[in-house]
């Protein structure tokens, strides 16, 4: 019945969807294999993407060839830059979307590009021979063949939802758990656990008094995700809104503790630590009198809203009650209830850089499944499995990202060596190289690499070649032209910074605190007559290099010292037991994680500076 494909992908969320996508738009055969093709890219949380750290893998996602990027900008609502008053490592894009849009465009995507089939069945094991995978099999017995095989499984391995006292199957509301993958995995020798994760109460917009909350706009001047044409800037936005609960509110949920699967065992998955349930949040910080609450429509023209800051598990009634206590929430009619949901995971540290599992070949993990949490980090996991599946079918290099190339790099690494215990979320405090990683400059990290392996067009790349040289025109006017004392002083007054004694280049001035390019063009006509041909990025980015010139310049250096030992690859088949010098802690990490490289292996919990200088000496003889 089937023909045997490239790439298997299981599962339609954000991972799938780009593991299916980047291995097709890269020449292979793709079967996405999903339980309903009408919950393809479905936002099961929040409808929204980006924000802090999260706005950095869409842009790094669409600079390499993914889809997030476009798909988040043609269906968003509202655009915000956030952190805007911080450094420019800071600065994080973030959309509100339409959910219904979101996912539309995703199917037509997908649809559209070449390569890619469907095939709508529960996929409940996988064929294995020799260590190797060999395709998949589906509920009603089939079997597919296939070269590789990308699990995408999202919340439904062995999905529990928790309502209050009520429980029951599924990987979403609504929707059937996946049985089989697990219990097969287990046998062969892999290290499952449980994790959990909730999404707060759905409510009608028409009941809400917006008039007793705070608005939120979007930027004035909306940006975008994507560095390509095919999207642009909003021209018109849906508000946001703000309130918060209150004393009253926590009295409320405290009613229902005694039947929330949270605290009487029920429960055995740890949630996400930077995201927890109303409940958790009142119970660990019970001397806060009042939590925020984000309002946030789900799209163009439905009422529904997103309660964003009451995900709960707690009972229905107890929910409703407590909602009707937020101000602007009297009258709430609530669509459906929050719920909590437990599912399995396999621990990270069982993959590859690649995402390709360590005990079975050309089998590849992407998304919640390795432990992580938010579409973004599940995107850009699904992404880097594709292409890897790809290559793996071709015989071709790996690819992999450096820590110092981008925050998808980062979050591999941290899986890979470090593991997970709670579900992972990307910060930029994870990044110890921020400052190289910005939402800004991704096109000119990226755009080369997803080039070279046929995943971004030439296009693109001519578009981040005219960047580049138009960001080097704009520092070279910068460093040439000059401002008189007399004529430049009241306007560097009227702005309360000190007045120069001396003909002084423009690039000087840039490196001053809250001063900029668009100041410099208020006293220098020549600047403004030369910026006008040239591209407000281009500009941008020439004040960002000088401005941290400096700063940059050292993470470049530290970023190099680090990547020295990434060159210093370790055979799999290495025996550490010989190395007799090795602390035992450092003996059986390295035994269990066997990483590839020096690098890797710095980076791993319980790894001494002492054990790394021994392996290096016993490698080097």
């Amino acid at each position: 019945m089937f023909d045997t494909y490239d790439v298997i992908v299981v599962g339609a969320g954000h991972a799938g969807c780009e593991a299916a996508h980047a291995a097709a738009e890269m020449g292979s055969r793709v079967l996405l294999c999903t339980m309903n093709m009408n919950t393809i890219a479905q936002m099961s949380c929040n409808p929204a993407m980006g924000g802090v750290a999260k706005g950095q893998i869409i842009r790094e996602i669409d600079a390499l060839g993914g889809k997030s990027g476009i798909i988040s900008d043609k269906s968003m609502i509202q655009f915000r830059m956030l952190n805007r008053s911080k450094g420019p490592a800071m600065w994080s894009p973030r959309t509100q979307n339409d959910r219904m849009r979101f996912a539309e465009d995703w199917r037509l995507t997908l649809e559209n590009t070449p390569n890619v089939d469907f095939w709508q069945e529960m996929v409940n094991g996988l064929i294995i021979k020799n260590g190797e995978v060999k395709g998949v099999r589906t509920g009603l017995g089939l079997e597919i063949p296939g070269r590789s095989v990308v699990l995408t499984n999202g919340t439904f391995l062995n999905g529990i939802i928790h309502i209050g006292e009520k429980q029951f199957g599924g990987g979403r509301t609504g929707e059937s758990a996946a049985k089989g993958i697990t219990e097969q995995l287990i046998k062969v020798g892999f290290e499952s656990g449980r994790m959990k994760t909730g999404t707060p109460p759905r409510v009608d917009g028409r009941s809400l008094d917006y008039s007793k909350m705070e608005i939120q706009f979007g930027d004035e001047r909306p940006g975008k995700f994507s560095y390509s044409n095919e999207t642009k800037p909003l021209e018109q936005q849906k508000n946001c809104w703000i309130t918060y609960t209150n004393k009253s509110v926590h009295e409320t949920l405290e009613t229902g503790f005694d039947r929330s699967p949270m605290f009487n065992g029920r429960i055995q998955g740890l949630g996400p630590r930077y995201c927890p349930s109303i409940e958790d949040k009142i119970n660990r910080f019970a001397e806060r009198d009042r939590h925020q609450i984000f309002v946030e429509p789900e799209g163009w023209n439905t009422v529904e809203i997103y309660v964003n800051g009451f995900s709960t598990s707690l009972p229905e009634d107890v929910q409703l009650k407590a909602l009707r206590k937020i101000e602007g929430f009297e009258n709430a009619k609530m669509f459906r209830p929050g719920y909590a949901i437990e599912y399995d995971f396999f621990q990270p540290t069982q993959l590859k850089a690649t995402l390709e599992t360590k005990l079975i070949k050309n089998l590849f993990f992407a998304g919640q499944i390795n432990g992580t949490t938010g579409y973004e980090e599940a995107a850009s996991q699904g992404l880097m499995a594709g292409i890897n599946a790809h290559q793996n079918t071709r015989d071709k290099s790996p690819f992999i990202l450096n820590r110092s190339d981008a925050y998808i790099g980062v979050l591999i690494d941290d899986l890979i060596n470090k593991g997970t215990e709670e579900p992972y979320r990307m910060f930029t405090s994870r990044a110890e190289f921020r400052l190289l990683l910005r939402q800004d400059n991704a096109d000119l990290r990226l755009t080369p690499l997803g080039n070279s392996i046929g995943l971004a067009h030439e296009s693109r790349v001519m578009k981040v070649k005219k960047k580049e040289e138009e960001t080097s025109k704009i520092i070279e006017l910068l460093d040439q032209i000059k401002l008189d004392p007399e004529y430049a002083n009241p306007y560097l007054m009227s702005l309360e910074t000190a007045p120069i004694k001396e003909k002084t280049i423009l690039s000087k001035l840039v490196k001053r605190p809250n001063f900029g390019i668009k100041n410099l063009i208020q006293i220098s006509p020549e600047l403004e007559k030369a910026l006008s041909a040239l591209s407000i990025d281009a500009q941008e980015q020439a004040e960002i290099q000088i401005k941290y010139e400096s700063y940059i310049t050292k993470e470049k250096q530290m970023a190099d010292k680090i990547n020295h030992l990434e060159g210093y690859r370790i055979p799999q088949s290495f025996n550490y037991e010989i190395v007799k010098a090795l602390s035992a802690e450092g003996k059986q990490k390295l035994n269990k994680i066997r990483p590839e490289t020096l690098g890797q292996a710095s980076r791993i919990s319980g790894v001494s500076p002492a054990d790394l200088s021994i392996l290096t000496v016993y490698l080097g003889k």
